[in-house]
């Protein structure tokens, strides 16, 4: 199996509240058409939105949703406001080729103390075709514009082309950020002579990775590479490929799910300091011919091996969510991962030891960006579509 855990680590998944820290699982691999699901109805809450990437929610009830091409919108008593919210740092947008279409505004996401500081943080595409990164930046949101808008935080290195930001963010609980970094592209993506996609391997870079930040995106002092030397210190985790969803369970387990190259989606539980395997271990191929990636293997000692695969079908991994509401009860701590290619959302019951008891479809009909649960305890999912919308998942009639 792919894992391996160190005392500094595992102090740090124990002071997160995960049990069975150490435990390891067989991969499971989701394979072919899984059983639908159609115990909910969909509830149209805003149209007309533009590529929408993600949303969150105010405590006055007020949703925000980004567009990538560099929007902030408002959703206030079930409308959504006409104008956009200004003052939206300026963005990176690539032009749109077929579904190619990866930079520009990523998330928004409230401080945890919002109601007491009006902070809300941002990631984005920054710079040129030729020269772009991915940042982090917050500004004062005073319910109809930003101000005081401050850039924290960017990727060490830049790279060319329009590919693998990843740019999803997770508050925990200790109030430290995480963030998810791309490892910048397929080949032939290079960054200093060699592909971007080797970065992952490699402590001494952003990219590939997953950050844990404190609020003013310093790295936080006991992240696992602190003190490493040639290490960068915010890095929490190593070995991804293009994270595109992180959500945190009640009990403490982080999840993310990760796009792979030509089949190979992974569903991961994240540990502090471990290393997730990519580009040297992989279920999935290049896209050039199906070219094998790295050792040709599908695990390796000391690289953590995924909860689930996708395999040979991809579900194109997006926005991921954990339920914790009381709207769908016998779903309480399930996780729902959205799914760009097979445009449907994904219901995954694990057991009790960590491996998947269920998983099922839930069909939406249009490539899912985002899934999240509102303060109304449904589900909320997000089209990415050049007329993209907001759905509501609600029980459906007579559950």
């Amino acid at each position: 199996m792919r894992q391996i855990l160190s005392a500094t680590a595992l102090g740090l998944v124990l002071a997160a509240g995960a049990p069975n820290a150490i435990h390891a699982q067989q991969t499971h691999q989701a394979a072919g058409d899984p059983e639908l699901n159609f115990d909910y109805r969909q509830v149209t809450v805003a149209e007309g939105l533009e590529h929408p990437w993600a949303i969150a929610w105010l405590p006055d009830g007020t949703a925000l949703v980004t567009e990538r091409p560099g929007r902030l919108r408002a959703i206030r008593n079930g409308r959504l406001d006409p104008q956009p919210i200004g003052g939206v740092p300026p963005v990176l947008v690539a032009p749109e080729r077929g579904l190619v279409f990866q930079a520009g505004l990523f998330e928004v996401s409230p401080h945890p103390n919002f109601a007491q500081n009006n902070l809300l943080y941002f990631t984005y595409a920054h710079g040129t075709p030729q020269e772009n990164r991915t940042r982090l930046a917050r500004a004062t949101f005073d319910g109809r514009t930003l101000s005081n808008l401050q850039v924290l935080f960017e990727v060490s290195q830049t790279k060319p082309d329009f590919q693998h930001y990843g740019g999803r963010l997770l508050w925990l609980p200790d109030g430290t950020l995480l963030m998810s970094v791309g490892d910048g592209g397929n080949p032939p993506v290079a960054v200093e002579g060699g592909l971007s996609r080797l970065q992952a391997q490699r402590p001494e870079s952003h990219i590939g990775k997953i950050l844990r930040l404190r609020d003013d995106g310093t790295p936080a002092p006991d992240n696992p590479f602190a003190g490493r030397a040639g290490a960068r210190p915010e890095v929490f985790s190593i070995g991804h490929r293009h994270i595109q969803g992180l959500a945190r369970h009640p009990d403490g387990r982080i999840f993310a799910s990760e796009h792979g190259p030509l089949g190979g989606d992974e569903l991961n539980l994240i540990r502090p300091g471990q290393n997730y395997g990519w580009p040297v271990v992989t279920w999935g191929r290049d896209y050039a011919g199906g070219a094998t990636i790295g050792e040709g293997q599908r695990s390796a000692p000391g690289m953590v091996d995924p909860v689930l695969v996708w395999f040979p079908s991809v579900i194109g991994a997006s926005g991921l969510m954990v339920y914790s509401g009381d709207r769908f009860p016998a779903w309480q701590g399930n996780i729902f991962a959205g799914g760009l290619a097979t445009q449907d959302v994904r219901r995954i019951a694990l057991n009790p030891d960590g491996s998947v008891a269920a998983h099922q479809s839930m069909r939406i009909g249009q490539r899912v960006r985002d899934v999240r649960q509102g303060p109304d305890g449904m589900i909320y999912v997000l089209t990415d579509e050049i007329h993209g919308r907001v759905f509501r998942l609600e029980p459906a009639r007579g559950s």
